[in-house]
């Protein structure tokens, strides 16, 4: 079963690019407090990824936190390392990379998807989600990896 509106988010341990490095980053300090705009990719320089979904939260972050969002956040099960990369090389210095190596937090939403038959293993599913301390207010989940129909910034945006 996957999380759904109203859930509160399960408690998380992700990993980000500080200054000195890969530091870790519990859910906690993510979500408490804050209102949150999260959206998953399968993974970092995969087409639909890197050319759509990516860019229109790069393109809207001013736009999303004019409307009271604290934090616009890209989650995947990619390593931090792969993730800084991918930042650095679609210039998205706003958007908070949260790495989720083992797709632990993917797992826990229930929002994994076995993509091993394209030697792509665990991968979380794509989806966008505004989270108000810790607790899902919106949430709209592709039905299919290359699929970017539902979980877009435009959509985000117009349900603030």
């Amino acid at each position: 079963m996957s999380i759904k509106v109203g859930d509160k988010l399960p408690e998380a341990k992700f990993t980000v690019m500080g200054e000195s490095g890969p530091r870790p980053a519990p859910s906690s300090e993510v979500f408490a407090g804050k209102k949150v705009v999260l959206f998953a990719v399968p993974g970092a320089f995969t087409p639909t990824c890197s050319e759509a979904h990516l860019p229109g939260f790069v393109g809207l972050a001013d736009d999303l936190k004019a409307k009271g969002v604290d934090t616009v956040a890209c989650t995947a099960v990619n390593d931090v390392f792969v993730l800084a990369a991918w930042s650095k090389a679609r210039d998205a210095g706003d958007i908070t990379m949260l790495a989720d190596g083992n797709a632990d937090f993917a797992r826990a939403l229930g929002l994994d998807l076995d993509l091993s038959a394209f030697g792509l293993g665990t991968r979380s599913k794509r989806y966008a989600m505004i989270v108000t301390d810790g607790v899902v207010d919106y949430l709209a989940i592709e039905d299919s990896p290359p699929e970017h129909i539902k979980a877009t910034a435009d959509k985000v945006l117009a349900s603030l």
